[in-house]
């Protein structure tokens, strides 16, 4: 079920970054993805993502992904991070507006998080990897 939740997480990202850039976007980097707990497959699933970060050409998208319970109750099980951007000739996006002290700090880590692929991926191209 992992991998299909990838793909569910993967579609989310991409409608997020679509509505916000009023774009085609494709997947550049899938920062983190961390499985808090278990999904069966008789469970509800419920996806919830959000840009935390846009840089000039690119975003960053949070999925967060939860089991609705019967009662109502959303268990989280899932967090992940995913970089996109345009994908064909990179184009300006438009800015983030941060309303909230949450939004701020998801706009730090996400700072840190783009500084760090951009960083693996100078090392990878040094190393010859890239």
């Amino acid at each position: 079920f992992g991998g299909r939740l990838m793909e569910w997480i993967d579609v989310v990202a991409g409608v997020v970054a679509r509505r916000h850039s009023n774009r085609n976007v494709t997947t550049a980097a899938v920062d983190n993805l961390r499985f808090e707990g278990p999904a069966y497959g008789n469970e509800t699933i419920v996806l919830c993502g959000y840009i935390t970060y846009t840089g000039r050409t690119s975003m960053e998208v949070c999925v967060r992904t939860y089991v609705e319970e019967l009662n109502g109750h959303k268990r989280l099980i899932n967090v992940a991070y995913l970089a996109l951007d345009e994908n064909e000739r990179p184009v300006e996006v438009p800015r983030l507006v941060l309303a909230t002290e949450e939004e701020r700090r998801e706009w730090e880590a996400a700072m840190e998080r783009t500084r760090l692929r951009k960083e693996r991926r100078r090392l990878e191209k040094e190393a010859g990897i890239y």
